[in-house]
This record gives C-alpha cells, structure tokens and sequence, in this order.
C-alpha cells in the first residue's frame, strides 16, 4: 500500500470508528492490522453500536452531518493537494521536519505512523542515504507489548531491527493522561552532518521571506470570494 493508499485508509478506519465500528471489523474490512488501526483511531470518540435489542436506533443527525462534512473535507483536500510533484515533495517533507525535527542533529520523532513514513520516504527520496546508519529508537511506556512496538516501527520505516537503539520505558504516572500510544513514539536518526545541512538549508529557504513573497503576491492578485 503507497503513501496515499494509507492515508485513504486511515481516514476510511477513522470514519467507521466514528460509527462504532470495532477495531477488528475495521482490520477486516479493510484488510490491515488491528494495531495499525489502534493507532489510526486513538483520538477518535468511540460508544460501541447498540445490540440486537436497539439495532434499529438511527444514529443523531448531527453526527450524520459532522462525518459527512468530514468525508467532504477529506475528498477535497484529495482534490487540492492531487499527487505530489518532485517539487511539492520536496517542500512538504522540508515543512514537515520544520515542524518536527530536531535542529541539532538529523533526527525525526513522532508518534503517528503516517508522519515518520512520509518523513522515511522523503529522506530515500532526496539524499543519498546509506541505510546501514539509520537508527530508530522507541519510547514506550511501562506495561506495554515492546516486540510489537518494535516491529510495527521497522515495517513502517523500513529499518531492521538490528540498527534499532536501546528503547526508553517511560514509567507510568497516575497524573497524566490515561489513553496512552499502544506503539509508542519513533525516534529516526540518521548519522550524516552533510544530510543534516542540507535539510536544514531547505528548511531555513522555506522560511525565507523570499520563498514568501511569491506566495504573498499571488494572494494580493487573486479575487475575493463574495
């Protein structure tokens, strides 16, 4: 499944949670893991559908109208963004780890499977990388399955497991919150200061107000909408 096909999926996964859908009826349906849509819906209210006894209860209209404003969102921002360019990949990974990465070394963390996969194939895509010298580490809290954590990051990064570091066991603290991420966070080093430059160098021309003032021109020309 290509980056798009997972996205479309984990929208669909997220949509049928919404529904009350179980996790595994949604793996089922759409032919991935039941991990891998744990993720996908972790921040997504769930009440389980009613049993046989209320099968019939129709579901509230306002719910109808904010998963079908959803679905719309989704189709257009499908519609607007359409398949990426060499140029828009390049620009959107540099955004991305604008945001998300560090600064001091070359190194991407976060905790959702789409964001460190999108970031894994950008670097493949722009930079000579010797795939020997990636690392990835797991932070995971106590009381949670590691292997599984593990081989879910190595299949969505594409990095054995032998070049993973050691992971760190966050311990559990009863003021924090509960609902926890079931993999844990994903840390992606990658050991090349020359990379790490020239990732840098495109993050700060994305920032320059000269990469702006195009975008600010173009806006001054387009008409209002009434």
């Amino acid at each position: 499944m290509g980056y798009r096909g997972k996205v479309e999926a984990q929208e669909k996964a997220r949509v049928m949670r919404a529904e009350g859908r179980t996790l595994l009826d949604i793996a089922s349906t759409l032919g991935v893991s039941k991990s891998s849509v744990s993720v996908w819906v972790r921040d997504v209210g769930f009440e389980a559908q009613p049993r046989r006894a209320s099968a019939h209860r129709r579901p509230h209209a306002q719910h109808l109208a904010k998963l079908a404003e959803i679905a719309e969102c989704d189709r257009l921002g499908v519609e607007r963004v359409g398949a990426l360019s060499d140029d828009a990949f390049l620009a959107a990974g540099a955004a991305l780890y604008a945001g998300e990465g560090a600064k001091g070394q070359l190194l991407f963390a976060n905790t959702d499977p789409a964001m460190v996969s999108f970031f894994c194939a950008w670097l493949r895509h722009f930079f000579a990388i010797d795939e020997s010298r990636l690392r990835v580490r797991v932070y995971l809290h106590a009381g949670l399955d590691l292997d599984a954590a593990e081989g879910f990051w190595s299949a969505t990064t594409g990095v054995t497991r032998s070049q993973f570091r050691a992971p760190y066991r966050a311990k559990n603290d009863a003021t924090r919150r509960r609902n926890k991420h079931e993999h844990g966070c994903a840390y992606v080093a990658y050991s090349c200061s020359r990379t790490h430059r020239e990732v840098m160098g495109l993050v700060r021309a994305l920032l320059s107000s000269g990469a702006l003032s195009g975008v600010a021109q173009s806006a001054e020309r387009r008409p209002v909408k009434p």
